[in-house]
């Protein structure tokens, strides 16, 4: 064999075509097999992949392929969640039609991601903005219709007045549209709506089945979910002159044990009575509009100042009735939480407490340390924010005093109940999802508006409803209410005029199904029912943290509707869940505060210059990849340069799985040389090694048996890494055998016993990288004497006679912080420990070239490598 550097640029494209002629990785319904479905979050497609979209995909297609290689049926699709503003936005700056430009990112895209060399299954290929994906999403609303799933309703929105469009809370960024600058309005609209919020309880329970999920997703989801357990309860409400007006005020509180700690009420800006209050009170209406430019968003009525507005009413103490407590609207409470209003206990909640320092109300201590004098306690600028455990107790709470927390509210729940006051209510925060949106490129949504007739679904044979293409984007709002003829319609009951619903749905919805399409993406329902069963739940879903509220809760609830609908028959849609760290890198900037690319960055002794200019650049934090502030590095010109071996080889490595990887020059180098390395050593196996095919001959001992020890041992370890997706963990096993494998080679006068041994270890070394790097893999395959595909070779299998050792794991430090690991016999002195560790590659890499100053070893366990 010809010892010529290997060239990717000649190899990977190669293979890539012969996978698809063979059409190695299209699944097919086999219920003979073994089913394995393994699915990444389909990417939005913007025109360009990004490292993160490498280190995400080249994660799943490693699962893919180990578990092809085992045996399994394994179907791994790919798709485009293809609807969304982006594409209007390129519509009004580009003036370029939506539809063209997502189809012309598509295909950038898909050319992209098909050089990374995964083993996606592409004929099951779609796009959510394809007519014939959508039409099924009309219908199975439909259906959710018919079901009860669905309501319209005035809700109260984030209104852009100079987009003319609903905005998400995510769009409002200090009170004003995210691509408008406007301020932005609360308003009433009428709006489609899910009921999710029926499944609350539920969605909640079942996350305790999600073993496999992270622990951190489903603490968000369950914190999301928001499930209280309170009193419902009302006050007798007065004026000035302690007359009693109109009807009771009623709130909810999860802390009823504080009552005695009340000193106002605040209520919502949009509750029913702060708006029939408006009228008559000057300057309220001003008050109400400058809370609605605060948006809905959580987070955004947290970091406002809170505010109020006296309503001149006052609520009678239940228990105390010497006492009133001064009634307002206020900027924090929020109309779509319990009842729209609140009592206030300063002491023990730090909003209350900084409304109450503002408007210079009471703060009654009610909850302390046990053994606390009451006399001698006092809330400063924090809020006690005790536990609810036996250490803290009532105080100032009459026939609570002395009380636990927990005490003190079954007290004064009972209490309540008995005196008919109020009722215990367990409250949801998930409120039901609101899918309409006031923009062109979405799905449609099927309805029709008739004047007699009211609301009428469209009949399902009249379906796809489609986007009209002849739309402008010249004037603020929705295209599709400015079309002059798309909304004109007849009601299919009666056949009188009607009008077609103008809002599109909202994205979420597009990707809370699509695993499920993607079953049977031909069929000319929304899923065959019997595909569906083979293939589902998702094995393994990956994807980014950032999916994992709102995507992953809306796909939880969706497959639960398609289930009570009769399109799909189960309720968890992802048997696991994997979310992967972010690719980072450092960031760069001119002397005038400009962000650089990396790639126009030069060395300069200890320092960077601007590899144009020549001018100095300073270094910024390790940051998230973001086109912002440039510290993005192409994908494909790191494939033009190195190769989709070495870039899937380097997103694996060294960093596990689930934390933050930084993207280095040196990192990538290093990989890249691994590459050049692999294929010297094959070369030099091929030339040494036993033929294919050959027997073990009998009576193999010494360093042959060493040598077929540490392969097995790798096989071992290997399937054990990658089945819990402890990829970084894999890699280094592959480096492992690697070593054992040149220190084999190097030796003279080869007999049988390590002839074969080396066969067999390299073809072991080739099937074990196969999935980390397919590419070289195959090229390898064929230069050990095969004329098969890696692809299709069977995982191999470690012998149990050969994994049993007196070996020990020790994990390998640089400076203190884990770089590798490896295995040693138990018991080895600590020089033969140093030698080991210092020959091993990622130390090398970590070290990058520093002296070594001295290698602690702790016995069987670590060894520290300390620089100079």
């Amino acid at each position: 064999m010809s010892t010529e550097r290997y060239n990717p640029r000649d190899t990977e494209p190669r293979w890539q075509q012969a996978w698809t002629e063979k059409r190695a990785f299209e699944a097919r319904h086999d219920p003979s097999r073994p089913k394995y479905y393994v699915l990444e979050m389909f990417p939005y497609p913007s025109g360009r992949i990004h490292m993160g979209h490498v280190r995400n995909y080249t994660m799943g297609d490693v699962l893919a392929r180990y578990r092809r290689a085992l045996g399994y049926n394994v179907l791994h699709p790919m798709g485009w969640d293809a609807f969304g503003m982006p594409a209007e936005n390129a519509a009004i700056e580009r003036g370029v039609h939506p539809k063209s430009w997502t189809y012309d990112n598509i295909a950038a895209m898909r050319g992209q991601l098909k050089s990374l060399g995964l083993s996606l299954d592409w004929s099951r290929e779609f796009a959510t903005c394809d007519p014939s994906y959508y039409r099924h999403e009309q219908e199975m609303f439909v259906d959710f219709i018919k079901a009860g799933l669905v309501e319209r309703k005035v809700s109260m929105v984030n209104w852009d007045p100079v987009d003319q469009t609903v905005l998400a809370n995510e769009q409002v960024i200090d009170g004003r549209g995210w691509r408008s600058g406007a301020l932005v309005e609360k308003r009433e609209l009428a709006q489609w709506f899910l009921k999710i919020s029926d499944y609350s309880e539920e969605l909640l329970t079942a996350l305790d089945d999600l073993k496999t999920w992270p622990e951190k997703v489903r603490l968000m989801q369950a914190n999301w979910i928001g499930r209280s357990e309170g009193m419902r309860f009302a006050f007798t409400l007065e004026d000035d002159n302690g007359k009693q007006v109109g009807d009771k005020l009623t709130v909810y509180t999860t802390r009823h044990d504080t009552i005695f700690g009340a000193s106002f009420c605040a209520l919502s800006a949009d509750h029913p009575l702060v708006r029939e209050l408006e009228p008559a009170l000057p300057g309220l209406a001003e008050f109400r509009r400058e809370v609605a430019a605060l948006g809905t968003s959580e987070e955004s009525i947290e970091r406002a100042e809170k505010k109020g507005f006296p309503l001149k009413l006052y609520a009678r103490h239940p228990f105390r009735p010497e006492v009133r407590l001064p009634v307002y609207a206020a900027n924090f409470v929020l109309m779509g939480y319990g009842e729209g209003a609140i009592f206030g206990c300063p002491a023990h909640d730090q909003r209350d407490l900084d409304f109450a320092r503002k408007y210079g109300l009471p703060v009654i201590p009610v909850v302390a340390p046990k053994g606390t004098d009451p006399s001698q306690f006092a809330v400063g600028d924090e809020a006690f924010l005790e536990k609810e455990d036996d250490q803290t107790v009532l105080i100032n709470s009459d026939f609570l005093d002395g009380m636990t927390v927990p005490e003190a509210k079954e007290a004064i729940a009972r209490r309540m109940e008995t005196a008919g006051m109020g009722e215990r209510k367990v409250n949801f925060r998930l409120r039901d999802w609101g899918v309409s949106r006031q923009r062109y490129w979405g799905c449609p949504i099927p309805v029709i508006h008739c004047g007699k007739c009211g609301v009428v679904p469209v009949p399902k044979k009249d379906l796809p409803v489609t986007l009209p293409e002849d739309v402008t984007f010249d004037r603020p709002g929705n295209p599709l209410l400015h079309h002059p003829t798309w909304k004109d319609t007849t009601c299919p009951s009666c056949g009188g005029k009607a009008r077609r619903e103008t809002d599109t749905f909202d994205t979420f919805i597009d990707s809370s199904w699509y695993f499920a399409r993607f079953c049977s993406p031909q069929a000319p329902i929304p899923v065959d029912r019997a595909e569906a069963k083979y293939w589902m739940p998702v094995d393994q879903y990956i994807g980014g943290v950032e999916h994992a509220i709102l995507h992953l809760l809306y796909s939880r609830f969706y497959a639960r509707a398609m289930t009570l609908t009769g399109h799909l028959d189960l309720k968890e849609p992802f048997a696991s869940l994997f979310t992967q760290g972010m690719v980072v890198h450092e960031t760069f900037r001119t002397a005038a505060g400009e962000w650089v690319l990396p790639a126009e960055v030069a060395r300069a002794g200890e320092g960077y210059v601007h590899a144009r200019t020549g001018e100095k650049i300073t270094t910024g934090g390790i940051e998230k990849m973001s086109k912002s502030k440039k510290n993005v590095v192409d994908p494909e010109a790191i494939i033009e340069r190195y190769g989709a071996d070495t870039a899937r080889w380097f997103v694996l490595s060294d960093t596990p799985p689930e934390r933050d990887i930084e993207w280095t020059e040196n990192g990538v180098e290093g990989a890249f040389r691994f590459v050049q390395r692999v294929w010297r050593l094959v070369a030099d196996i091929q030339q040494k090694g036993a033929s294919p095919g050959t027997k073990a001959p009998a009576g193999i001992a010494g360093d042959a048996l060493e040598l077929r020890r540490t392969t097995h041992l790798a096989v071992q370890a290997m399937t054990e890494d990658l089945g819990a997706l402890r990829f970084n963990r894999g890699i280094a096993r592959i480096y492992e055998l690697a070593n054992a494998l040149q220190a084999a080679l190097q030796k003279n006068d080869l007999d049988d016993g390590m002839r074969f041994a080396l066969r067999e270890a390299g073809e072991a070394f080739v099937v074990l990288m196969a999935p980390m790097m397919p590419h070289l893999a195959e090229e390898c395959w064929q230069v050990l004497g095969h004329k098969t595909l890696v692809v299709d070779r069977p995982w191999p299998k470690a012998d149990p006679a050969l994994t049993v050792s007196d070996e020990v794991t020790i994990a390998v430090q640089v400076n203190g912080k884990r770089r590798d690991e490896i295995r040693l016999p138990k018991g080895l002195p600590n020089a033969k420990v140093e030698a080991a560790v210092l020959a091993l590659d990622n130390v090398k890499r970590a070290l990058d070239g520093k002296p070594v100053r001295k290698v602690v070893v702790v016995m069987d366990r670590i060894a520290n490598v300390v620089s100079g």
